[in-house]
């Protein structure tokens, strides 16, 4: 069955967009158009495997000069021979053909490429896009393999967090939980130690507010992580009210570590502390 994917960035973020592509382990070709500029992005099974942009500046033969795998004269006696067959071979097939490059160096440099197009994408707030299924407009030399939920966690990291944070996280007392892995498909998503850390907070039964609270990250940054989580269709909110129980019971161990602690460093007479631990465990 073929996904009738297209309308407005208006009504469909571009995370929404690209989730539901993977979440449905489509493959074709996603086209987005703003004012003159057109992108193309591949995908196969759920998976990005390229992406171009015509009015885009992220051009193979730069990006291999800025990184120092190619110089100056190299690149324009390949821009030579492509223009003399009229732009029939590819700039990278001629640059591994003269021995300029090999093919890890290609396949690094499209990977790049193909990421940075993807985050400038996500700043896009207006413009058209359509999903065309099984269709490819050109073949690729090379293509990679990027995760979706990869590409919108480092692209969010790069736009202007408060404005994501209030579209994103409305209300800040919701209960959220971990999202379940959509149709039998694996994750393969790197996440940051802050990222890990914030997401283990999320249990199902915290408000946002309740986790910002508890994270060492501080209100900020915490709510910063939780929304990029929630566009990367990581964490999902829940019907669930914040379960009071679960903030008393991190208060009670908390009074425990204290009244632990004094008895110890004989702060207090043992007789007393001992007799304040018993009321905390039995509520008295």
């Amino acid at each position: 069955m073929e996904l009738d994917l297209q309308g407005n960035i208006e009504k469909f973020t571009l995370p929404e967009i690209l989730q539901l592509i993977a979440a449905g382990r489509k493959s074709g070709t996603l086209g987005l158009q703003r004012d003159n500029s057109i992108v193309m992005i591949y995908f196969e099974r759920g998976d990005i495997t390229y992406g171009y942009g015509p009015r885009q500046t992220f051009h193979l033969g730069q990006l291999l000069k800025e990184r120092g795998i190619l110089n100056a004269e190299q690149l324009e006696e390949a821009v030579a021979i492509q223009a003399k067959t009229e732009n029939t071979k590819r700039l990278g097939e001629i640059l591994i053909g003269r021995e300029f490059i090999d093919r890890a160096d290609l396949e690094a440099v499209v990977r790049e490429q193909a990421e940075e197009l993807l985050y400038s994408l996500l700043s896009w707030q207006s413009g058209s896009f359509k999903f065309y299924e099984n269709q490819y407009p050109t073949d690729e030399e090379v293509t990679v393999r990027l995760s979706v939920e990869n590409v919108i966690l480092e692209g969010l990291r790069r736009l202007d967090e408060l404005n994501m944070i209030k579209e994103t996280l409305p209300d800040l007392n919701t209960v959220y939980s971990i999202a379940a892995s959509q149709a039998g498909r694996p994750r393969a998503v790197t996440m940051e130690a802050t990222e890990w850390n914030i997401m283990a907070l999320v249990d199902g039964r915290r408000s946002i507010n309740r986790i910002c609270e508890l994270s060492p990250l501080g209100r900020d940054e915490a709510l910063k992580k939780l929304a990029q989580l929630k566009l990367a269709g990581i964490i999902t909110p829940t019907e669930k009210k914040e379960d009071a129980s679960s903030g008393d019971l991190e208060k009670m161990v908390n009074r425990l570590s204290g009244l632990f602690e004094e008895y110890l460093t004989n702060k207090r007479t043992s007789t007393a502390v001992a007799r304040n631990i018993t009321q905390t465990i039995v509520g008295e």
